[in-house]
Parts: C-alpha cells; structure tokens; sequence
C-alpha cells in the first residue's frame, strides 16, 4: 500500500503492468482514460487543452458505457418479471 499526497491509500499495479501517474498528486492508474477521468474530476484548473479533450473524450465513452448497461439491466429485469410471472401464472 501506498500514500498519495492527498492522504489516501492506494494499490499501485506491479512492475508488469504499466501505470499511467497524475502529475497532479501523484496517484496511479492502470488505463489512460481512468487517469483523463480523474484530473478532469479532481484537477480541473489545472488542465491544458489536450488533458481538457481528453478528459472529455473518456467522460464521453464512459457515459455511453453507463447507458448501455443500463439498457442491458433493464432488459434483464423485464425478462427476470415476465418469467416470473409466468411461473406464477402456472403454479
């Protein structure tokens, strides 16, 4: 475990995967666009243009992310009713 400057504790990746840092406080993420999500959440004062674009890009795709397993959950819990119901129907 690890301390950031902001005072929380985190797990950093091993040496096998690469860690991509923020600048900012020093905290590390697995992926690119979870790193452009954070500044963008907890730094935003002091983006440039392109972590700005960035920040907007992976905000983008994760809210389509989140639309579309909201659409699959639904879907789920419909076909989850209507079986019961139909077992219910039969019993």
């Amino acid at each position: 475990m690890s301390q950031s400057t902001t005072g929380h504790e985190y797990d950093a990746p091993g040496d096998d995967e690469p860690a991509f840092e923020c600048a900012y406080c020093g905290r590390p993420f697995a992926r690119e666009d979870l790193l452009a999500l954070h500044r963008g959440q907890t730094h935003p004062a002091e983006l440039d243009d392109n972590e700005v674009a960035a920040f907007r890009e992976a905000h983008a795709a994760e809210e389509e992310a989140i639309g579309s397993f909201r659409l699959r959950a639904l879907g789920a819990l419909v076909l989850i009713y209507f079986f019961l119901l139909m077992v219910y129907a039969l019993v």
